[in-house]
C-alpha cells in the first residue's frame, strides 16, 4: 500500500514524464519557461529532464541508471573511508595499551 510520500513519488514521476514527453513531441518546440509553469515546476528542473531523457537514448552522457550507480558508489567510498579512519583509529589506541 502507499503511502502519502510513495504517492507523491509517484505522481511526480508521472508528472515529470508528461512534461518531458509534450516538450519533445512538440513541433515546434515550446518555449521551457512556459511549459515550466504549466507544470508547477522550476524551469531549470524541466530543462535538467529533458537533457537526462536525452542522455538516457544517446550515449554521449551517462544515463539515469548509471548516474545512480555512481552516485551509489560513491556513499558507499565514503562509508568505507570513515570506517577505515575508525579502524586506524582503534588500532593506534590498542598499540598504546598494549605497551
Amino acid at each position: 500500500m502507499f503511502d502519502t510520500t510513495q504517492a507523491a513519488l509517484a505522481w511526480a514521476s508521472a508528472a515529470r514524464q508528461r512534461a518531458v514527453r509534450l516538450y519533445r513531441e512538440s513541433d515546434p518546440k515550446p518555449v521551457i519557461r512556459c511549459l515550466a509553469e504549466q507544470f508547477g515546476v522550476h524551469h531549470e528542473a524541466l530543462r535538467t529532464w529533458i537533457r537526462q531523457a536525452e542522455a538516457d537514448e544517446r550515449h554521449d552522457r551517462p544515463t539515469s541508471e548509471v548516474a545512480e550507480g555512481n552516485r551509489r558508489l560513491r556513499r558507499e567510498v565514503a562509508e568505507l573511508r570513515r570506517a577505515n579512519e575508525i579502524l586506524k583509529a582503534a588500532s593506534a589506541y590498542f598499540a598504546l595499551v598494549r605497551e
